[in-house]
């Protein structure tokens, strides 16, 4: 078996906020629009886990990234107040996920004094069509405001998400949404691009008509990815291309397989092979955290092989692929992936057949 990849020297910190204005109908995360009255008292048990965790020694974070839900339903000085308690790098990656109709001037310029220096938008896509569908709530014109607000407040580095695969999306409304970012006075310097996926449980989900249609939306992603291309942004991973210099490192813990440590409810963490994860709810989160408590929901230990499965499937993923070695056999996947310098990566033909590929590495089970 290959030996394992050297030490890390990155190490993340994830921050999950819970509250959202309006769930969408795609969404399965562990988020929820009636609970805001909770804020503050969730605000207060996570810098609490924090402060255990610092005194456990917790490691100098290189990259933080606040996601959920929806982080800027806090106020600024809020999400600033957890911040402010988390060690990190002098140069680390601060994230903040923010909806569009939240990115106001007074806002970001907050974020920027406070240490901010990242942010995410989730556009989804410029289409009133798509909007309504996907149950969006901000106008059409949002990635232009966006565009202004982030520039004007001065982040040198950001990124959009998009979701293809609705029902209500053609591909003229995809080459348009992407002709509308890209045609910006500042374009995102980054791109995030993902497959609507019908989860169980959601109103999506439960309606096999919304059901995104799997041909349609390989042929949207490819539009994507050609689209971008000709941009001069490169593909980094299966739903992430971005402009030379503005990756997101943050993302790049999770497909390297470093350690990193999630505080709030429901989030996750990997630290030297052990798995671990919160509670779920805010509700129950901070009870615990209250009565002294520390919000662990579930663990599990990972062994060797499983480790080096996990690593090789997120590896394949991105642009650096695997060594040759990881696979015994090609040939039943020849016309998905690529052979260079020794190493394996996913071919665009590849990139949404993932799964099929992961099944012939030499680790799976």
């Amino acid at each position: 078996m290959r030996a394992m990849a050297e030490e890390a020297t990155s190490f993340g910190v994830y921050v999950h906020v819970p509250f959202c204005a309006h769930r969408c109908d795609y969404c399965a995360f562990a988020t929820y629009s009636d609970r805001d009255h909770l804020m503050q008292d969730y605000v207060e048990a996570v810098i609490q886990e924090i402060t255990w965790a610092r005194e456990d020694g917790l490691a100098t974070a290189t990259s933080v990234f606040f996601g959920g839900g929806t982080p800027s339903r806090l106020t600024p000085a809020q999400l600033l107040a957890i911040l402010d308690v988390i060690p990190r790098t002098d140069d680390a990656e601060v994230t903040v996920e923010c909806n569009p109709e939240d990115a106001s001037v007074e806002r970001l310029r907050a974020y920027r004094a406070g240490g901010v220096n990242r942010m995410s938008f989730g556009v989804q896509s410029t289409q009133p069509g798509v909007l309504a569908d996907l149950g969006r709530r901000h106008g059409t014109m949002a990635h232009k405001e966006v565009s202004h607000a982030v520039t004007a407040t001065g982040f040198a580095t950001w990124n959009m998400d998009l979701i293809i695969g609705s029902r209500a999306e053609s591909l003229a409304d995809v080459r348009a949404t992407l002709n509308d970012l890209l045609s910006l006075e500042h374009p995102p310097p980054h791109i995030s691009c993902y497959v609507l996926t019908p989860e169980p449980g959601t109103p999506l989900g439960q309606d096999p008509l919304r059901h995104p249609d799997e041909d349609e939306a390989a042929d949207a992603y490819d539009v994507v990815g050609e689209v971008l291309e000709e941009h001069g942004y490169r593909w980094e991973e299966i739903s992430n291309w971005a402009k030379p210099g503005h990756e997101c490192r943050h993302n790049h813990v999770y497909w390297d397989q470093d350690d990193y440590v999630g505080f709030g409810s429901a989030a996750h963490s990997h630290q030297r092979g052990r798995r671990f994860w919160n509670v779920r709810t805010p509700d129950r989160y901070i009870m615990m955290v209250r009565d002294g408590n520390r919000p662990l929901g579930g663990e599990e230990e990972l062994d060797h092989r499983t480790q080096q499965f996990e690593r090789d499937s997120l590896a394949l993923r991105t642009s650096r692929g695997v060594p040759r070695e990881a696979f015994d056999s090609l040939d039943e996947i020849r016309h998905l992936v690529s052979v260079r310098d020794g190493r394996v990566t996913l071919a665009p033909r590849g990139r949404l057949l993932a799964n099929q590929v992961i099944l012939r590495l030499n680790t799976a089970e």
